[in-house]
């Protein structure tokens, strides 16, 4: 069996948050293949605490990847602040010849694939474009751990969470995928805080939860907890109607949002302030090209959650030009491929102990250890949906048993797509074209 077949199998897809199909990529082919252990978001530990525990399994991981795709270079970054996971990948190394090890700043967004190719390999990515358009694939860490284990045959059932902010003990859990956030919270101690909200992912790039019962998937990496009052919370709430109406009331074309946005830095031709003031223009076109450069923003959120000075949310507004261009059906028409990045690029790397501050996170950066999961899982919620492409079409029956690693979700042969697996043992009581519930029997 090949490893992108093992892969596919195991339902494998990217545990940083992208959650594209493993499996697709390897069956690609590359020059160079990078392990991506930057974890640049604050706050989130999870990737840390799978290079400190497993580092032969990330390793392995990465050295069938670069098998795979007949790749000539490996190389795992890391930020150098993270000298436990450093000290524990440099010990094993030993035992996988040929893997490169590279140390990245301590800033903001260093894990950003785009910046990470181009600081690894002096490539630049085209615009729209994805790493494997010049030679280069990029996985997270956990990733190539769950890639090790497709391999000898474990499929992607549980995870490493970070828990984070206004909870009594932040810690880290390897918990199944489909516990609820509302348990994870529990097993922290439980919020500090009344009336707590909880974004899950990081400060910048995650999102607001809907309620406290939705389900952890392959790719949450971390939740973090916060009063409903702070700033990161207030911000995510806000409608779409009052984001535009303080736009155009407050802009002031610093462009300091452009100036230390990280695409336009590399060359893209992006510049947040010039589509602020393109949306005060009512009879400006929707293709015009300040609205469709939207195609090209990350939503890494550093225009408007460390740029802006007039508390304006110009990623808020790029996502959704995105959205609202792709359900007219507007193709991005921004392709250039040969771009050269601006010459003060590497004066406007934001460290993250300044973005911490900035986020009024201070209070809550502390460690988050790996700490046993001690409460009983009695179910679990499996979205059909955890990855990026078609959903899995749903393999089980209400009051069929299954065991955890049973599949649960199929994909169509060929599809992008991934496999959904039981996270634990028990009855199915609920399936939808949604998710699949499992009980666990006593």
């Amino acid at each position: 069996m090949s490893t992108a077949t093992a892969i596919e199998k195991a339902g494998v897809v990217g545990a940083g948050g992208g959650g594209f199909p493993t499996h697709v990529k390897a069956a690609g082919h590359a020059d160079t293949m990078i392990a991506n252990g930057a974890e640049c978001e604050p706050l989130l530990h999870s990737d840390g605490a799978v290079m400190r525990a497993a580092p032969e399994r990330v390793l392995r991981g990465l050295v069938l990847m670069r098998d795979s795709l007949g790749a000539s270079r490996a190389v795992i970054a890391l930020k150098r602040e993270n000298i436990e996971a450093g000290n524990a990948l440099t010990s094993a190394l030993g035992r996988f010849p040929g893997i490169e090890l590279e140390l990245l700043d301590n800033v903001y967004p260093a894990g950003d694939e785009y910046l990470l190719v181009y600081e690894l390999t002096g490539r630049v990515i085209p615009e729209g474009g994805i790493p494997l358009d010049i030679g280069v694939v990029v996985n997270n860490v956990t990733t190539l751990a769950n890639v090790a284990n497709a391999v000898e045959g474990r499929p992607v059932t549980r995870r490493l969470v970070s828990v984070q902010g206004a909870v009594k003990n932040p810690a880290t859990f390897e918990v199944p995928i489909g516990v609820s956030v509302a348990e994870l919270v529990a097993a922290a101690g439980g919020a500090t805080v009344e009336n707590a909200a909880v974004i899950v992912g990081g400060p910048m790039m995650g999102r607001l939860a809907n309620e406290l019962s939705e389900p952890v998937t392959k790719t949450v990496g971390g939740i973090i907890v916060l009063p409903s009052g702070h700033p990161l919370i207030t911000s995510r709430a806000s409608t779409e109607a009052h984001v535009l109406r303080v736009a155009r009331a407050a802009c002031c074309q610093c462009m300091a949002c452009t100036e230390l946005c990280p695409r336009a830095l590399l060359g893209h031709e992006l510049a947040p302030h010039r589509t602020v003031r393109a949306i005060q223009y009512s009879t400006l076109e929707i293709d015009h090209p300040h609205i469709t450069s939207a195609y090209l923003c990350c939503e890494c959120g550093m225009c408007e959650l460390f740029a802006c000075p007039m508390g304006i949310q110009p990623r808020r507004i790029l996502a959704d030009l995105k959205a609202e261009l792709s359900r007219r059906g507007i193709e991005n028409p921004h392709t250039r491929a040969h771009l050269s990045p601006d010459d003060v690029r590497e004066y406007r790397q934001i460290p993250s102990n300044r973005l911490v501050q900035r986020l009024g996170l201070s209070d809550y950066d502390g460690p988050a250890a790996v700490e046993d999961w001690t409460a009983e899982i009695r179910r679990v919620v499996l979205p059909m949906s955890q990855h990026v492409g078609e959903p899995a079409e749903p393999a089980v029956e209400v009051g069929q048993r299954v065991l955890e690693g049973d599949v649960i979700g199929e994909i169509q042969p060929g599809g992008i797509g991934a496999r959904v697996h039981a996270s634990i043992a028990g009855r199915v009581t609920s399936v939808t074209s949604v998710e699949v519930i499992i009980e666990s029997v006593s």
